[in-house]
């Protein structure tokens, strides 16, 4: 960590010069340099022979980069979702067969559901993973679920793939999912999924607690997080 580190003040280190900054042999400084080529956080420079940033640490960086500025770009509007409807508020992407909550705006109401930005939920557990799963085709959808039955995450949970199929049918119908205790119990949620130029999918999902769920709140946050979908796409990257 300390050789990555620093990177951030020099272009090229030499194993000389990395031995003395850490205070250790030369073969040590040198398998330490392996290791990080191998995983391709630096290279070798064949004429210098200096070690240079590589591939992977650049592509950390820009990923870190990238979405902290997707989640800025996306505020205003899960900041105007939160106070449209005093309900807690999220931003995910979908990765693999499961959800990764990016951001979050938490409801300021007593009796609220809990942010989960940072936490990695199964898709098919969540209002926000049967709406992303609706847009990928059939034939996909088929390789990440190659079992008929799903791990549960809570008591009422879809349990099988057919299910599973079904929901997102539904969600490809009427353009977004929905929720009902399937992750965790007494919460509710709403998400509409929406596709970034890049291809990436993103979703926003609205989450309430179950008594204060009705079918019209329901009606109302779909409709709403619909009509901003293409207005926040363009936000995305």
């Amino acid at each position: 960590m300390r050789l990555l580190l620093w990177f951030g003040d020099h272009r090229q280190i030499r194993l000389t010069d990395a031995s003395t900054h850490l205070g250790v042999a030369s073969s040590t400084a040198h398998r330490l340099f392996a290791m990080l080529q191998y995983r391709g956080f630096v290279t070798q420079n064949p004429s210098t022979r200096a070690y240079e940033p590589g591939p992977a640490l650049s592509s950390v960086a820009s990923a870190i980069m990238r979405h902290a500025d997707v989640r800025a770009r996306v505020r205003p509007a899960t900041e105007r979702f939160n106070k449209e409807f005093g309900e807690t508020v999220h931003l995910a992407r979908l990765e693999g067969s499961h959800v990764n909550f990016l951001h979050a705006v938490e409801s300021t109401r007593a009796v609220r559901v809990s942010s989960r930005a940072g936490k990695v939920v199964p898709a098919h557990a969540t209002s926000s993973g049967k709406a992303m799963l609706s847009r990928l085709p059939t034939e996909q959808l088929r390789e990440l679920y190659p079992d008929d039955e799903l791990d549960p995450v809570a008591k009422r949970t879809i349990a099988t793939r057919s299910e599973l199929q079904q929901a997102v049918q539904r969600a490809r119908k009427w353009g977004y999912a929905t929720s009902q205790e399937e992750s965790e119990e007494g919460v509710a949620s709403v998400a509409v999924a929406i596709e970034a130029p890049s291809g990436t999918l993103f979703c926003l999902n609205v989450s309430v607690p179950t008594y204060r769920m009705t079918a019209t709140l329901r009606k109302e946050i779909a409709e709403s997080l619909k009509a901003a979908a293409e207005e926040v796409r363009v936000q995305l990257i």
